[in-house]
């Protein structure tokens, strides 16, 4: 090969490197990985339009032994698949593949299994929707009864949530989610009103975080008040910017509360 064709394809070879430096120089970078799990409480980030993002609980189990008999639940696969719509909104659909609930009462059990409600959401940031300084964001969802029954809540439901986080330092944050629920009624005529409330702390050690929250639900069904409460531990590492695997365990607090709640999953972006 003659060489002016030589000089002609290695300066081709830099000016097409340059024009792809020059690009991703240029290209907005994507907010901080901003996973759902762990934990009981909604963050208040919304990832970036166009981006998608899957989560998965590879397991969750609760164990419940107070009162006259137990309840063991073990759900498998539970699924959030998220996608960013606008710089301040992204759209939710969230459905668990498979339950199994387990009761046992004088001597008796009870096992229910099959799959359960679909939750639809909308999570839109009224400030800083990326997380950082004092974040906020509204978010609606409606669950649709596809659920067997016994385990899906045999009607349509819905609610509001209010996430609210704030950095307290460089690696620590707090974060407040209040929530209201519309739910339908244990006798299936009518519904009813329930509230939820998570204060959650976390901490960052590098690709690790450690986070501690207090959880609590009042379902004000005419049939019967229930009250629930937990402490939660959680964990989450990011060995890479869109991976993320976590844990998490928690102890009741209530009578009406599972006396323990263990789980583990990952959040992957795309």
């Amino acid at each position: 090969m003659r060489r002016p064709a030589v000089r002609i394809l290695a300066g081709t070879a830099l000016a097409s490197l340059s024009l792809a430096a020059a690009q991703a120089q240029s290209a907005p970078e994507r907010r901080d990985f901003c996973a759902d799990r762990p934990g009981k409480g909604s963050p208040s980030c919304v990832i970036d339009p166009g981006v998608f993002q899957a989560e998965v609980g590879a397991f969750d189990a609760s164990f419940q032994r107070s009162g006259p008999g137990s309840s063991d639940t073990y759900a498998i696969g539970e699924l959030e698949l998220r996608l960013g719509l606008a710089p301040t909104t992204e759209g939710q659909i969230a459905w668990t593949p498979y339950t199994q609930v387990r009761d046992r009462s004088g001597g008796q059990s009870v096992r229910d299994q099959g799959v359960g409600d679909v939750i639809f959401a909308l999570r839109r940031s009224l400030k800083n929707p990326d997380g950082s300084g004092v974040s906020v964001a509204l978010q609606p969802f409606v669950s649709a009864p596809t659920g067997k029954s016994g385990i899906g809540a045999g009607a349509w439901q819905g609610g509001l949530i209010a996430p609210i986080s704030a950095p307290l330092s460089a690696e620590v944050s707090l974060a407040f989610t209040p929530e209201l629920d519309v739910l339908a009624d244990a006798d299936g005529h009518g519904s009813h009103l329930g509230w939820v409330g998570v204060v959650a702390i976390s901490r960052s050690f590098g690709a690790l975080s450690l986070g501690a929250e207090l959880w609590a639900a009042v379902d004000d069904d005419p049939a019967e008040r229930t009250t629930q409460a937990c402490f939660d531990l959680t964990l989450a590492w990011t060995p890479v910017d869109d991976l993320q695997f976590d844990f998490g365990v928690n102890a009741g607090l209530t009578r009406d509360t599972p006396d323990l709640q263990v789980g583990a999953g990952i959040a992957r972006r795309f």
